[in-house]
């Protein structure tokens, strides 16, 4: 029998004896392989001793309102983007208690996002069928995430309105079942828009895609409640005294306790890749919510000088709005995070980071969740850990918040939006400058995904 030739790379007899002896060979491997029949690999490779280094005591710490709870949805973005801007009106009106409207925000994000899918689906239809564009843009065309600048076109475009005036629906809190249909809906666009352009039958591309928009427009509606156009707005101040505001539309309600002060807020990245050099400005390729809105702009600068700006907002009472990827050691029930919390390089001879850089040119680590930064432990005038508020309800963590060790912050933090009046004049030179324009599947774009 004629013996076959051994295929480059491939897992052969012999090797696999080897490496089956060498497990043999090491006793740990039979306590993990007990371990792991009956409980998740975090739970095993748990480190408590990472715990005393993130305990919820700072000597810099922010009284903020009570966490809110985004459920079944990707709405990060908008529930601490409101949590901040809930703050700036509690500081003005003197009041401790307040929730904005998130289902307002998300249905207006929701029917801006499938407009702006909808002008992609045009923009894309001249293309290849193939096109790696297009294939990108299919995948999630409508998916819960966003960006800070999303976030203030919609406030400016449509104002805002307290929670109980307009709560979150069902669909609001659970959006995978509608996102899926509406995301049918847009490929399905996509696919006929493809062949009438390709007739050269522009005009009935573009109007077929007015019929598709009203359609997905009614079926938001359906889902998440038809807003109100005007209401009362009840509070009570610090003192006590009741104060009722009658006939309040939501563009009103903005004018009157937000004005524009949120256009004055910068988006911060730190990304130490090859193709970013810091104090350049960037956008993302087709990425938004509002067409006629403002682009997603970020500034890249070093990690120490984000953190500076962080500082500096923290102390003068403002929480920080923050991106980072959470994927990394972290229990969603604990309220400690750390990059020492879970042992697989110990456990199992393999670690799971790199480098900031390589972690983000080769699709390791990206942005996948928003947050506030409310507090700081400065040991030495340096950070130590950081008070997290997130929205996952209180029934998570501690009643909300989380604690970030420096490290764990350093390695997986982002983006963070501070007030321009922080920032040199070659900072606001640089941020003003014509963005870099960047790939659609950038890294610093995904936490709209």
């Amino acid at each position: 029998m004629e013996k076959k030739e051994t295929t480059l790379g491939a897992i052969t007899p012999s090797r696999e004896e080897t490496i089956l002896r060498h497990y043999q060979g090491d006793p740990k491997n039979k306590i993990l392989r007990h371990a792991l029949s009956r409980h998740a690999v975090s739970s095993v490779l748990y480190e408590p001793a990472s715990i005393p280094g993130v305990t919820m005591s700072y000597s810099l710490e922010l009284e903020t309102m009570a966490p809110m709870n985004q459920k079944a949805s990707g709405r990060c973005w908008i529930y601490s983007g409101l949590g901040f801007v809930r703050e700036m009106i509690g500081r003005k009106l003197g009041i401790k208690t307040l929730e904005l409207s998130t289902n307002f925000t998300a249905l207006y994000d929701k029917i801006e996002k499938a407009n702006y899918a909808l002008e992609n689906a045009l923009y894309y239809a001249p293309r290849e069928k193939d096109d790696r564009e297009l294939k990108w843009f299919l995948a999630n065309p409508i998916g819960d995430g966003g960006q800070w600048d999303m976030l203030v076109n919609l406030i400016d475009k449509y104002g805002l309105v307290p929670m109980d005036v307009f709560p979150d629906t069902y669909q609001s809190s659970n959006t995978r079942e509608t996102d899926w249909v509406v995301t049918s809906y847009i490929r399905n666009f996509a696919a006929k828009a493809h062949a009438l352009v390709h007739e050269g039958k522009e005009k009935e591309a573009r109007e077929l895609k007015e019929e598709t928009m009203e359609k997905i427009y009614h079926l938001f509606l359906n889902a998440f409640g038809v807003p109100p156009k005007s209401f009362d707005f009840e509070y009570k101040d610090a003192k006590g005294k009741r104060h009722v505001e009658r006939g309040l539309t939501p563009l009103s309600f903005k004018e009157k306790y937000v004005g524009d002060e949120l256009d004055s807020y910068v988006s911060l990245i730190n990304s130490p890749t090859e193709d970013k050099p810091y104090l350049k400005s960037y956008t993302i390729d087709r990425l938004g919510n509002v067409i006629e809105g403002k682009i997603v702009t970020h500034l890249n600068v070093t990690m120490e000088r984000m953190k500076e700006l962080i500082l500096k907002q923290l102390k003068d009472g403002e929480p920080v709005w923050f991106g980072s990827d959470v994927s990394f050691y972290r229990d969603r029930n604990s309220y400690a995070w750390d990059d020492n919390a879970i042992d697989y390089e110990g456990s199992f001879g393999l670690s799971v980071e790199m480098d900031k850089a390589s972690m983000l040119d080769f699709s390791a680590s990206a942005m996948n969740h928003a947050m506030l930064i409310v507090g700081c432990d400065l040991v030495e005038n340096e950070p130590r850990k950081w008070k997290i508020e997130n929205s996952w309800g209180t029934d998570n963590g501690q009643q909300g918040y989380y604690s970030m060790s420096a490290s764990w912050f350093d390695k997986f933090v982002y983006q963070a939006v501070v007030h321009k009046k922080y920032l040199t004049a070659e900072e606001l030179k640089a941020y003003r400058a014509k963005p870099i324009l960047l790939k659609p599947w950038d890294p610093m774009g995904t936490l709209a995904d």
